[in-house]
Order: structure tokens, then C-alpha cells, then sequence
């Protein structure tokens, strides 16, 4: 579900009820779909986009086609929604790099019919969704049924009963949303009653704290490349972007993890949302010269 983001630098996150210049102003297309696809097509994938879209001739709607044009990903299957608007995000960006983020979606975005699973899934190699999206329930089970990775970007809480989790065979947690989900803020136990209710791998992106997963039962864990933010929005969607792409190409978990966190860290030392973005051949450059992250 493509986002506009309407992005203010600031010196620091105001406090309720104060008044703040920004130093910079952008806007961007965004959402955490969108922000996905252009890592995946700026690392070399092939990228079709399918969700709701504001209706024909929305002047927001009109610029993410222009910018997914730009970015070389197919917006093809995007479904129109007649009456509604693009959702928007107001995000405030202060000198560390962090983010805080205000979105607006209408709700009827939510009725959308995707376009004819056949088609969406002809040549398809991977899947990656957002837990939010209901309405990619059955298309993610037909993946799943033809042997198609199902990569789930669970950045909300969710109901443990929610049906994606039997849906999906990669689910990656941010660790806000692992915790709420789970009621416990112990990444491993929390991600052990995951494992519990599906056979999909699991596994939390913790920012600068790394990345944890289960494999084989028991706790794996990476340390993120050392970095200097000065941006991190979308660097959580970079990761699920690269991740999708890894696992699409047959990587192992920890090349799969490696690479992911590699992508993601250079975002972060980039301004621009998901256009900071890096090309493949600046990652595998940076995994050239970087030593690999603690393996634990």
C-alpha cells in the first residue's frame, strides 16, 4: 500500500504542545511496500507491485507511478480505488537519524480485490508482504501451496491466531511489533511462541541491537554493521527487501542476514527515505571490505 511521506528534519522531536522549525523539507512516495521494492530492484530483482491505490488522476497517486517507472519496478497490478486518497505519513527525522512517523490510510483501502492469483504469481519466485494486509491472505497461501517463499514484513501487532502466520514460510519481526504481539519483550521467548503456532522461520530486526532468529530450535543472533545514521526511515524495509531477494536467489539464512544488514546499514547512512537506497555492487563491495558482523 504505497505511501506520500512528507519528511521534516529537525533538531529534535518536539514535545506535545510545542512549535519547532525544520531544518529540511521533502516528500517522498513511500509505505513499506514501496520502500521494499526499490531495494529489491536497486540490488537487481525483479519487482511487481500489487495493493490499493488512490483513484486515476490523484496527483499523488500519479508521482509513486512516475517514481516506480524511474526505479524500474512494474506497477501493473496496482488496483485503483475510486473516491479514495493516497495515504500519507508525516515524518519528523531529528539529528540522530531516528524517526517518528504520523500515517494516514482510509480505511476502504483495506476492500481491495487483488488481480488474478494466476497472474500475480506467473514467474514469481517470492512473495513479500505486510502484515497489515489482509487481503493478501489467499494468494499468500497459493504461493505457499506452489512451493513460492513467503516473506512477511510483521512491522504491527497482530492476533497470534492471524492466519498469515500459517501463510508465510519467513517471518521477520520488527521488535516492537514482536513484543506486542507477544506480550513478552524478551526477543527469544518472544520469538519462540512464534515458532510455536507456525512452521515458518522467525526472526527480529532490533536496529543497532542486530538481528535474532531461531534456527533449529535454538537462538541465533548478528550484530548490525557499525554505521553513522543519519537516516533510518525505510532501513527496516530495505532489509525486508534485500532478505526477499536473498532467499529468492537460494541463500542460506546467515548470507541471507548478512546481506539484508548490509543493505539496510547503508541506507542508514543516506538521506531520502528508500531512494537512499544502494545499487547491488555498493553492498557487495561494503561485505568485501567489512568485517563479518558476531555470529552468535
Amino acid at each position: 500500500m504505497p505511501v506520500r511521506d512528507l519528511v521534516f528534519r529537525v533538531e529534535n522531536i518536539p514535545a506535545r504542545g510545542n512549535k519547532m522549525r525544520a531544518t529540511h523539507f521533502t516528500e517522498y512516495s513511500g509505505g513499506n511496500a514501496l520502500n521494499a521494492a526499490v531495494a529489491i530492484a536497486r540490488l537487481g530483482g525483479r519487482v511487481l507491485m500489487s495493493g490499493p491505490m488512490a483513484h486515476a488522476g490523484e496527483k499523488a497517486a500519479e508521482q509513486i507511478f512516475e517514481d516506480l517507472d524511474r526505479e524500474g519496478i512494474d506497477g501493473s497490478a496496482m488496483v485503483r480505488m475510486p473516491g479514495l486518497v493516497t495515504p500519507i505519513s508525516n515524518i519528523m527525522i531529528d539529528t540522530t537519524g531516528e524517526r517518528t512517523i504520523v500515517t494516514y490510510r482510509d480505511p476502504k483501502m483495506w476492500d481491495v480485490t487483488l488481480p488474478d492469483t494466476d497472474e500475480l504469481l506467473k514467474d514469481c519466485e517470492a512473495i513479500l508482504t505486510e502484515n497489515r494486509c489482509g487481503f493478501v491472505r489467499d494468494l499468500c497461501f497459493e504461493a505457499k501451496r506452489r512451493g513460492i517463499p513467503v516473506v512477511l514484513d510483521a512491522d504491527r501487532a497482530m492476533p497470534l491466531d492471524e492466519p498469515l502466520l500459517q501463510a508465510s514460510t519467513h517471518i521477520v519481526f520488527s521488535a516492537e511489533a514482536l513484543h506486542a504481539t507477544t506480550g513478552t519483550d524478551d526477543d527469544i521467548a518472544a520469538l519462540r511462541r512464534i515458532a510455536a503456532l507456525t512452521p515458518a522461520f522467525v526472526g527480529v530486526t532490533n536496529g543497532a541491537g542486530g538481528m535474532t532468529w531461531l534456527e533449529a530450535g535454538q537462538a541465533r543472533h548478528m550484530a548490525a554493521f557499525p554505521i553513522a545514521a543519519v537516516d533510518t526511515l525505510g532501513a527496516g524495509d530495505v532489509f525486508h527487501g534485500a532478505f526477499t531477494l536473498a532467499i529468492a536467489e537460494g541463500r542460506s539464512i546467515e548470507a541471507a542476514m548478512r546481506f539484508s544488514a548490509a543493505a539496510a546499514a547503508l541506507k542508514c547512512t543516506r538521506h531520502g527515505g528508500a531512494f537512499g537506497s544502494p545499487q547491488r555492487i555498493e553492498v557487495e563491495a561494503f561485505l568485501a571490505k567489512s568485517a563479518t558482523p558476531h555470529f552468535a
